[in-house]
């Protein structure tokens, strides 16, 4: 039987980093984010329905979608932000649950769904085990600023749009400290999934 792991973490965690060691082990990852972007590509539905509720002003000079326009139309008004989910997550379960079933068809022994906002977004029926990749937060907000070139407060308001990494890990079955070494989380990694798998 094929487990079904969801990978979750927090902005500047490493859950990237733990999701590509996964997949240099031969494991199938099905990513949420690559899939939110599939799904709203030049004549999909997603991108059909977003331009019929928001208009062409979100649309760049090639027809696609002008992400930046959208999120700033989205980030500023509630509303606006439920209509996009709306039509976006739909198409991007079903996509994630017609990949894990390819997988289940394969005879995989695991495939894990990689979802930022597994949590958030009440996901965890999609899955069978969780993992949350962990650092504590003084080290998640030096990396953010590190790798984005944030000042402290522009990368402490991205990590507070999110549910706190130590409010997670009550809510994960397995958790990967990442706080030190890639070896150790590595090491970390391998003893969660042998247990399972």
């Amino acid at each position: 039987m094929t487990v079904v792991i969801g990978l979750t973490g927090g902005i500047a965690s490493g859950k990237s980093t733990v999701s590509n060691m996964i997949i240099k082990m031969g494991i199938k990852v099905v990513d949420a984010d690559q899939i939110a972007r599939d799904v709203v590509e030049i004549g999909k539905p997603a991108y059909n329905q977003i331009v019929k509720v928001f208009g062409k002003e979100i649309l760049q000079h090639d027809n696609s979608l002008n992400r930046e326009k959208l999120g700033a139309l989205v980030f500023s008004d509630q509303k606006k932000r439920e209509q996009l989910n709306k039509i976006v997550h739909p198409e991007v379960r079903k996509e994630m649950l017609h990949q894990v079933n390819e997988e289940k068809e394969l005879g995989s022994d695991a495939v894990v769904l990689d979802i930022p906002l597994l949590f958030e977004s009440k996901l965890t029926y999609m899955v069978d085990k969780t993992i949350l990749v962990y650092v504590d937060e003084e080290i998640q907000l030096q990396r953010l600023m590190n790798r984005n070139g944030y000042n402290k407060d522009q990368a402490k308001l991205r990590i507070q749009s999110q549910l706190p990494l130590k409010d997670k890990r009550k809510l994960a079955d397995e958790v990967i400290n990442n706080n030190d070494s890639l070896e150790k989380t590595k090491s970390q990694l391998e003893d969660i999934l042998n247990k399972w798998i």
